[in-house]
């Protein structure tokens, strides 16, 4: 069963010559040249070892480095239903502007994906529009409710990767028992968005002391931790496979600790906006900040470092949540939750906590392509024989947040005015040019 979807796209023939290749994975940390035709890997030699092929471009890449592409295994894409914000096409063009190559969408559009039918036709969607490859998950109750079950074994055969109430927690343990049963049966995984409602409230930030000084509702880590410890217990009982979204907390990653230790087939993941921010920048009452789980307490930022690090944390995603302009252009209690994130991620990252030396640059690598093992999918791998997924990254580059406007249909993004180093030059996807740096040929990369 086919679970990637990307239009058409003439295959690469490229030649990256002198690139600095690293790729934790294949044990590479040296400049090659790397040889792409037809789509694949051909071959890999020391710098300036290879030659290109009748009609294949050759990029000089002295000085910059190749990564396998970026897989995210978290993106609200909007569609169907919410084009306004992103569409499919608009979603993947950021996404290879980050240096992804792989997207894992979210169901939660209008209507929802609780059905094979409109599965189906989001498939078809992708096949038309988007830039890399999409999969898809399905929610696992219909509408989003928390009360009924779809159909996950149909909507499994229909292409869905995995089942996802993402944005809405399943309140429900009996509810949640019977989705991790029903998974055991049909395959794919359960992603889950903890948060307990009864302790959120109206919560529209982290609650501590700055939420205390700002006057305004808060939401405390124990919504997350105290779910995410509960559903660690019920897929080790059911001995299901639960992926944990978005995580943010300290409580959280030792929950996450303590399940693997006992043997749970559970995993997690973290977003660059919650291993980067924390509640302070709220003081600004810019909404861009506003996300669902909030930016929290710089001790919790170090414990998800720290459990990324460790490995206890599998993967980064950006849980890319664009909204319209005047969705966020009101008061912060007001705007929706949400960021973008993929076109900046990397540089986030690699600015934020690289650069500083608070974490390694392979690591970083390793845990955003880490998403693609979760859902059963082809690890991106610079390998000969392998299809071409990689970026070819600057990370000398500087660069203004938004300053040039975004591939994104929408400007919600936390990091927005930042000047972040490092920027993709080119991104391959599925063995084609995906995104291309407008600047490319005048920088002298084109040899």
């Amino acid at each position: 069963m086919r679970r990637l979807y990307q239009r058409q796209a003439e295959p690469a023939e490229l030649l990256l010559r002198d690139a600095h290749v690293l790729d934790p994975r294949a044990g590479l940390d040296e400049p090659r040249d790397v040889l792409i035709r037809g789509g694949e890997i051909a071959e890999l030699g020391p710098s300036g070892s290879l030659s290109a092929p009748p009609g294949a471009e050759v990029i000089d890449a002295a000085g910059k480095h190749a990564f396998p592409g970026f897989v995210d295994p978290h993106v609200h894409l909007r569609t169907p239903g919410q084009e306004y914000k992103e569409t499919i096409g608009t979603g993947t063009a950021a996404a290879a502007a980050g240096g992804f190559c792989c997207l894992i969408a979210m169901p939660n559009t209008a209507p929802v994906v609780d059905e094979a039918a409109i599965l189906r036709s989001l498939a078809g969607v992708a096949e038309r529009d988007a830039l890399v490859p999409v999969g898809f998950l399905a929610s696992i109750t219909r509408g989003l409710e928390g009360n009924v079950l779809t159909e996950m074994a149909e909507l499994r055969d229909a292409g869905a990767l995995g089942f996802t109430d993402d944005g809405r927690p399943v309140v429900s343990a009996g509810m949640l028992r019977k989705a991790l049963q029903y998974q055991r049966l049909c395959g794919g995984v359960v992603a889950l968005h903890e948060e307990d409602p009864a302790l959120s409230g109206d919560g529209v930030m982290h609650e501590g002391a700055v939420s205390a000084r700002l006057g305004m509702a808060g939401i405390p880590s124990v919504s997350e931790s105290t779910m995410v410890a509960r559903d660690a217990a019920l897929a080790a009982y059911e001995d299901a496979r639960v992926h944990f979204q978005h995580l943010s907390c300290v409580e959280s990653v030792e929950a996450l600790a303590q399940a693997k230790a006992a043997g749970a087939r559970v995993s997690g993941e973290v977003c660059p906006h919650h291993l980067t921010l924390t509640d302070d920048v709220v003081r600004t009452l810019d909404s861009r900040f506003k996300m669902n789980p909030p930016l929290r307490s710089e001790a919790d930022r170090r414990a998800l470092i720290s459990g990324l690090t460790s490995g206890v944390i599998d993967c980064i995603a950006t849980d890319h949540a664009p909204h319209a302009r005047h969705e966020k252009e009101v008061p912060f209690e007001q705007a929706p939750m949400g960021t973008t994130g993929l076109e900046t991620a990397f540089a986030a990252l690699f600015t934020e906590l690289i650069m500083p030396g608070e974490i390694e640059l392979a690591t970083v690598i390793e845990r955003m392509t880490a998403g693609a093992a979760l859902y059963d999918l082809p690890t991106p791998l610079i390998a000969p024989d392998e299809p071409a997924n990689l970026c070819l990254v600057d990370l000398e580059a500087r660069f203004e947040v938004g300053a040039h406007g975004y591939a994104s249909r929408s400007a919600n993004c936390c990091f927005h005015g930042r000047t972040f180093h490092s920027r993709v030059a080119l991104t391959v996807a599925a063995g084609a040019v995906a995104f291309r740096a407008p600047m490319l040929a005048e920088a002298g990369f084109i040899a």
